[in-house]
């Protein structure tokens, strides 16, 4: 009956959420002293405070933002300083726990301070910390997990968390490179339109009622760009809806039809410029993942299933599943990825190379490095050939409707002259 009775008190204990408590107190000089602390209680929190030599006087729960929960969303770039925080602290000798807390009350970003608590409330009630990271998945991913684990397993946590900081800030920055490679062009071409629509809507139809006292036949282009103005006058409404459909509906079909996101894949690797961006990408993001969890010391056909789906196209997650699935019944790594006949001739020798000088980790990451370092000349060339070529496209879009508004006036002058 003792032993269920102390069970039980022990659930409730471990089931008590931490919150976040205000304080304010003197020391033994008569200071005062002011901070912000975790705690289960408020209570437990003065007894803390009068541990240390600080009477407290005001001890109360953080007033809760008015709007619900504050602070940006949790980001895979707060994910790799945390990661980075607790591997030096751990190597300084500071227990995960105690890591755990500093980093939560340092944190200036709500959502992220609560996520570590939570994750700290969870190996405080006994869990591994690969079981604690299982409850936020979104966060922390199955990757994420799978090297926290072998970590675990191996003794050697702080360094796979060391690993994996460097792993997500490379990974962070090159994706932050193909955004950059595909971000600028869209919003060029986004505003052209929203200037032209502006045009079309407000401007043209100033100039039509000019040209209507002109008595004179309008020049074909000129005719062409108000009947355009017309339509739009009378359909925006309809253009609006019909470019939000299709905007949705392509979120939509991406995310929920494997067919159509596969197809669209295929399509971007073969456009000029941007596929070999994509295809250098996927390579780099594919070397780097399995150098990570091979050193981790994660097993071969495990860390494949696991890289496949961080290669950011379903085209290689397909080809890494059938490398995966040739490596499970005995072929080696390089044999196995030049049968899909998708990886470039030198990664294929370098894997092999690796492998017999059992070194697979080391070449692995070094053909990361190269390919990272391409994406990112490609991407610097990219911008640089796009500049001009964007500057025609306003040119044409905005200056042939300027053009065309001014071609009447133009004709009137000659026929007066």
């Amino acid at each position: 009956m003792s032993a269920t009775r102390t069970a039980a008190k022990t659930a409730i204990r471990r089931a008590d959420p931490m919150g976040t408590f205000v304080w304010e107190g003197t020391d033994k000089r008569g200071k005062v002293m002011k901070g912000e602390q975790q705690a289960k209680s408020a209570n437990l929190l003065r007894a803390e405070l009068r541990r240390q030599g600080i009477t407290p006087r005001i001890v109360k729960p953080k007033a809760k933002p008015l709007f619900g929960a504050a602070g940006k969303r949790v980001t895979p770039l707060d994910i790799a300083v945390f990661s980075r925080q607790i591997a030096t602290m751990m190597k300084s000798g500071v227990p995960i726990v105690g890591a755990m807390e500093i980093i939560a009350n340092g944190n200036k970003n709500p959502r992220m301070s609560k996520l570590v608590n939570d994750v700290r409330a969870e190996i405080e009630s006994g869990s591994s910390m690969h079981e604690a990271l299982s409850k936020h998945p979104v966060q922390f991913d199955e990757l994420y997990r799978n090297l926290v684990k072998a970590g675990e397993g191996a003794g050697v946590l702080e360094t796979v968390l060391d690993t994996v900081a460097t792993y997500k800030e490379n990974l962070e920055a090159l994706k932050g490179k193909i955004k950059k490679a595909m971000f600028y062009p869209a919003m060029v071409v986004a505003v052209a339109l929203i200037v032209s629509s502006i045009l079309l809507v407000f401007v043209v139809p100033q100039f039509e009622d000019v040209f209507k006292g002109f008595g004179a036949d309008l020049p074909a282009f000129t005719q062409l760009i108000v009947k355009l103005s017309r339509f739009m006058v009378s359909w925006w409404w309809a253009v609006l809806l019909i470019i939000v459909g299709v905007i949705v509906a392509f979120v939509m079909l991406k995310n929920r039809s494997l067919a159509f996101s596969h197809f669209l894949d295929r399509v971007i690797l073969k456009l000029p410029v941007i596929g070999q961006i994509m295809h250098n990408s996927a390579i780099a993001r594919f070397a780097r993942t399995l150098a990570v969890t091979f050193k981790a010391g994660v097993p071969l056909v495990e860390a494949l299933e696991t890289v496949a789906g961080a290669t950011g196209n379903t085209v290689y997650e397909n080809a890494v599943l059938k490398i995966r699935d040739d490596v499970a019944v005995g072929y080696s790594v390089n044999m196995a990825m030049k049968q899909v006949n998708l990886f470039p001739h030198m990664v294929v020798q370098m894997t092999a190379i690796g492998e017999e000088a059992g070194a697979l980790d080391t070449m692995l990451f070094k053909v990361a490095e190269f390919y990272e370092q391409e994406v990112n000349n490609a991407v610097d060339a990219l911008a640089s050939l796009l500049e001009p070529l964007i500057m025609v496209f306003l040119g044409v879009v905005v200056g042939g409707m300027v053009i065309a508004m001014y071609l009447p006036i133009f004709k009137l002058a000659a026929v007066v002259g």
